[in-house]
């Protein structure tokens, strides 16, 4: 579970929330007229919705992203957030730990024993590469094959990533129109042969809007987008984990030099737990 996405959402909107209600009292004026500190004003919240101003943003925002992207890639908006709040799918230990298993399988019984272990793989990708090298793929081949599905498969990822910026691009827009639109009724209102109107009314419109384009693009939108963009990453790593071992499994490299070389590929504190944990286990 994703849970500092979810922490980080829900503190931004109790912020939000906070700060529309709260009232800090300070300086001279309020210490002669003895005012507390702290006031909470709940009913400021009703100063903060109008009807208008969410039809115009949510509405439009979400009309033009429909008309930018093709049916594929919106129909896939629910997988987008369970990827994104699947943070622990892709963890690069397990799958060199994976590898270096294979690569001791390999040495004592060659590349044809791995079939075996190719059929138990979930991963697809992790079963295709397997599935190469038994079949004795010439190792440009294979690698040429695996780069090409990784770089397809981040192109589609960043196609993901590209529905959501294009909202977080999109919301603020709609809500300077939205302002826009309050500020000519306003005006029109302010008009003598119109027999005046409610100039409050179109001047919350009009700013409200602008509120909720911001709210939108940065609060909802752009988190979405980075931490798709960060599954993408992580996803990424360890297929080029994956490639990496499994084309020195088919050069037929010691097991031991295949686990160094991998660990290369994560962070220094990981290596450092990573090995005390193999030579603590092979004790």
């Amino acid at each position: 579970m994703n849970i500092t996405y979810i922490i980080g959402l829900v503190l931004a909107i109790l912020v939000f929330l906070l700060g529309c209600v709260l009232g800090i009292n300070i300086g001279p004026a309020a210490a002669a007229a003895q005012k507390p500190l702290f006031e909470f004003n709940p009913g400021n919240l009703w100063n903060f919705f109008d009807a208008a101003s969410i039809f115009i943003v949510i509405g439009c925002t979400f009309a033009i992203v429909v008309a930018s992207f093709p049916a594929s890639t919106l129909s896939s908006i629910p997988k987008h957030f369970g990827v994104m709040l699947n943070a622990g799918k892709f963890n690069p230990m397990t799958y060199i730990d994976q590898l270096v298993d294979l690569a001791q399988t390999a040495r004592k019984n060659g590349l044809l024993a791995l079939e075996g272990k190719a059929n138990e793989q979930e991963d697809p990708f992790f079963k295709q590469a397997i599935m190469l090298i038994v079949d004795a793929n010439d190792p440009d081949k294979v690698r040429a094959i695996l780069e090409n599905d990784i770089d397809c498969m981040s192109a589609r990822h960043e196609d993901a990533a590209a529905l959501y910026d294009k909202a977080s691009s999109v919301a603020p827009a709609f809500g300077m129109v939205g302002t826009l639109v309050g500020l000519i009724n306003m005006l029109a209102s302010m008009d003598p042969t119109s027999g005046g109107g409610d100039l409050g009314k179109d001047m919350g419109t009009a700013l409200i809007t602008t509120l909720y384009g911001c709210i939108l693009a940065h609060m909802i939108f752009g988190p979405i987008a980075n931490n798709l963009r960060i599954r993408d990453g992580e996803e990424v790593l360890c297929k080029q984990i994956i490639v990496e071992g499994i084309m020195s499994i088919q050069s037929g490299e010691n097991p031991k030099a295949l686990r160094e070389k991998l660990l290369t590929y994560i962070p220094q504190g990981q290596r450092e737990a990573a090995s005390s944990s193999a030579g603590s286990g092979g004790e």
